[in-house]
Order: C-alpha cells, then structure tokens, then sequence
C-alpha cells in the first residue's frame, strides 16, 4: 500500500501496474509451453523461407498456418529479428525444435508486444464514469479497471505460460473500443478492421461494430424521441468507412487474390471439418448438450466417448443464437455499443462453431469495464471471469504450473471480488446464496479433479472424467451469466424505449 501510494503521489500508478506485471511475465518465461509454441516457430519459418505463394499452401508440419495474412506477415517481421537469436528456429524441417534462445525470443516477442495492450488499457481508463471515486487510489474505478485488465489471470496463463499473442490482439479491440467512446469513429473503425485481419475469430463481433456504427456515425442525428432521422444519412460518411473495410481488406487479402489463392486461405481461416466441438470441450451450450445426451443415451461409453453427438441443424442454429445483438436497440450510445459486444462475444462462444475454451477472453476483457460502473454487472464480470478462468486451468496440466495457477488465479479473484465489493459497497451484496455456493463449489471441484481423480482406478479407464466435470460445471456458470446478461440488456431496451414514450 506504501508503495501504491508513493506512486499515486508522483502520477505514475498506472505504469507502477503496469512494470509489476511486466516483471511477472518474465518469472513465468521457464515455466510449461503448449504445442502453441511450436505452432508459432513453425509460422516463422513458413513466413521466413517461403515466398507468399506457399504460405497457406506448406504442409510439412501439421501446424499449418490458419490465421489471416497480417498475422502472417507479422511473424514474418518477427522472423527476421528472429534469425539474430538462433537461426535453426526458422528450419522448417525442425519440427519440435527448442533451444533456450529459441525459448527467450518468443517469450519476449510476447511480452514486448504487449504494449499495445498496455497503452490500450490506459486509453480505456479515461472512458470511466468517474463519479464513483473513493477517497483511496485502490478504490477509485480507473485503478480497479487497470489491475483488472493488466492482471488478468487468463491473459496471463494463455499467453505467458501456455504461449499465444492475445495480448496485443486484445490491446488492438480495447483501443478500438476506447476510441468509440472517445467519438473518433473512423479510428476505431480502421482498428477493428486491421484486427479482423489478424485473427478471424473477432467476426463474433464484427455486427455489432457495423450497427452501431451505421446508427451512430452514419446518420448524424435523431428525433427528439430518439429514433433515427432517416434523412440525415451521410453517404459521405458510410463511404470513407466503406473506403476503410475496402483499403484494408485490400491490403490484406490483395496478394492472395492476384494469386487465385483466396479459397486455399479461406479453407485455413474455417476449417469446418474440424466439427462442431473441440477436443476439451469449451464450457458453453454444446458442453451442456453433449453431457445430457450422453446421459441420456450411454452406449459406447468409451475413451472416444467425448467426441459429442452433433445434431445436423447445429451450423444454422448457432449464427442467429450466436447474434442477440441484431435485436437490440442500436441508438444506446458506446456503453450500450460495449454491452452488445459483450453479449456477442458471449452469444458466439455460447453456440459458436469448434469454439476453444481461450475465446472466453474475447467477452471477459471488455466486460471489465462495464463492471467498474455497474454493480449488476460486476456480479455478472465475476461470475463470468471466476468460473470462465477456472475452465482455463486444464490448459496447464503439468505438476510444476499446479501451485502456480491456484495461487495466480486464487489472487485476482480475491481482488477482484474485494475490489467490486468495496467500490458497489454502498449497494445490495454482489451475490445472492445461490451463486456464492456456486462459486464456491470449485473449490471442491479442484480437490476432486486435481488431486483424488489421479488416484483412483478410473484414471486409466476414464481419463476424460476431470475435463468433463470442468467443463459442464463451468458450462452452467457462463450460461447463467449469459441469461443475466441477455436480460439486463433487454430491460435496458424495454426501460429506454418507456423513458421515450
């Protein structure tokens, strides 16, 4: 606290955060990498040694490359500082290859691109409704939303000990957020766009940016009761924001075009083969699903048994369950604009297609913001981030990350429950009984899975049993806050449209 103080007392809080948690992703450099890592030095190969006719085309490793060309050509940037370190990395006959110089070069390319995250998270803060300030820097919302976003237990685990890039990918979607709000349309615009060239998976809420847009940038004023005045609409601007999508998309997919390549790229973006669920099934609806029908119907029980039974209207079923925001009133401003996102990204990791537990980040971040403003929704943000974090931990599963992820993850939650409850403290408790015995309820999940399943003889007959169990208690939690969530945006449709009339 001492410390916290000095800091706020010379105006450098957020960059005391922001160093701590810096020097945090450097303790966790030695610590278990997935196969993600492999995964990227191979990119770096591919992108290094072959000419961009080949990239979607090389198949020698079966980590082939399945993300949209920026990111293609942002390991080919990082290839060529990579060469510095050890050049045997960008070999792409060196399938698994590892050194400790290898091992130091990507840990610091994730943790030096970060940055962007970081400016991105500053630039939020000064989004934040600051009529809610206590008297203490802890408990004013612009320091509880820093630590909640730079802290972020599941950033921190996904990216620094398991190996992917979300952070600056995050930093990109937060900072085009943040620019909305700040009324600079057509930069947050231009980011969403370059973002969407990076990873695909941010299509989920690629509808609600374009409503929103449209409503609030395109026509450029309302009536008096809110609704639209459809004789404002700018061509001019749903030009330059069409010139935006076009210029970039051109830029992206340009090479591939001119190459008659674009149906070989699009079969790596979505490869629907895949099917429906992914091998550890992701704590959504299909979980729920898929648990009750193997309920229902047991036979073949089996170590192939959690390949789920899919049912033939799923792909159709999961597009308009997965967009609830298509329902929503448009005109309800960027608080309004970031709960749509929010239940977007939800809604599609709810019923999406192959869906990875990792997407759970995609509604979690911006979530925070919402949850320093709101006491309804910092119930929701911690029902959804506690039980969201926790599905993440079959991603470490090796003894010596153990400790570290229950003590990691065990510290934000406590922060993050003590830190909301301080700041909504003059408010109705955050949780009723049910869902703090539900939250509570992992503890005891952890003991089972973690340490009384590996000594039991269903270890080798049922070595699924511990995802299993994870993944359909954690199922029932998100679902929950996906319900509550559906709701208050609802209510907050129905409470705008009485307000009107």
């Amino acid at each position: 606290m001492a410390a916290f103080g000095l800091a706020a007392g010379s105006g450098h809080w957020f960059s005391a955060l922001a160093l701590g948690v810096t020097l945090l992703k450097c303790l966790l450099i030695p610590t278990y990498h997935s196969t993600d890592f492999e995964v990227h030095r191979n990119w770096l190969a591919i992108t290094h040694n072959l000419p961009i006719s080949q990239w979607y085309y090389e198949a020698t490793s079966e980590w082939t490359l399945d993300y949209p060309p920026f990111f293609a050509w942002f390991e080919y940037a990082l290839s060529h500082i990579a060469k510095y370190f050890d050049q045997e990395m960008l070999d792409i006959h060196n399938l698994n290859y590892y050194s400790s110089r290898t091992l130091l070069f990507q840990r610091f390319s994730v943790i030096l691109t970060d940055a962007l995250f970081v400016y991105a998270v500053h630039e939020c803060c000064k989004c934040i409704d600051g009529k809610r300030t206590g008297k203490d820097l802890t408990e004013k919302p612009k320091f509880v939303l820093s630590v909640l976003l730079l802290w972020n237990f599941g950033l921190l685990i996904v990216d620094h000990i398991h190996f992917q890039y979300n952070g600056f990918l995050s930093g990109l979607l937060l900072l085009s957020i943040a620019r909305l709000f700040q009324k600079r349309h057509i930069e947050g615009a231009f980011l969403f766009a370059v973002l969407l060239h990076f990873k695909h998976i941010y299509l989920y809420v690629a509808p609600a940016y374009g409503i929103y847009l449209l409503r609030s940038y395109c026509f450029t004023a309302s009536k008096p009761d809110g609704s639209v005045r459809w004789d404002s609409f700018s061509i001019v601007r749903v030009t330059a924001l069409a010139l935006i999508v076009f210029l970039v998309s051109a830029l992206s997919l340009g090479p591939f075009l001119a190459l008659n390549q674009l149906p070989q790229v699009f079969s790596r973006l979505f490869p629907f083969k895949r099917g429906l669920c992914h091998a550890y099934w992701a704590p959504n609806f299909w979980a729920l699903y898929s648990a009750l029908d193997k309920a229902l119907y047991p036979q073949g029980l089996n170590d192939k048994w959690f390949g789920p039974a899919v049912p033939a209207h799923c792909p159709p079923l999961s597009l308009p369950l997965g967009n609830p925001h298509l329902h929503t009133d448009s005109h309800i401003g960027p608080r309004g604009f970031l709960r749509c996102l929010v239940l977007c990204a939800l809604s599609s990791f709810m019923f999406g297609w192959h869906v990875h537990e990792k997407a759970i980040l995609l509604a979690i971040l911006p979530m925070s913001l919402l949850a320093v403003e709101k006491a309804g929704d910092a119930t929701i943000f911690l029902i959804l981030t506690t039980t969201g974090h926790y599905s993440l931990f079959p991603l470490l599963f090796t003894a010596p990350e153990l400790p570290i992820k229950i003590l990691l993850m065990s510290l934000f939650t406590v922060y993050s429950i003590s830190s909301l409850r301080t700041l909504f403290r003059k408010e109705k408790p955050l949780f009723n009984w049910m869902e703090t015995l539900y939250l509570l309820g992992l503890g005891p999940l952890e003991v089972c899975c973690e340490f009384l399943f590996p000594f039991t003889s269903w270890k080798l007959k049922y070595p699924f049993i511990p995802l299993l169990l994870t993944s359909v208690y954690c199922a029932v939690g998100i679902t929950y806050a996906w319900i509550r969530l559906y709701a208050s945006v609802l209510t907050g449709c129905l409470v705008s449209k009485t307000k009107k009339h």
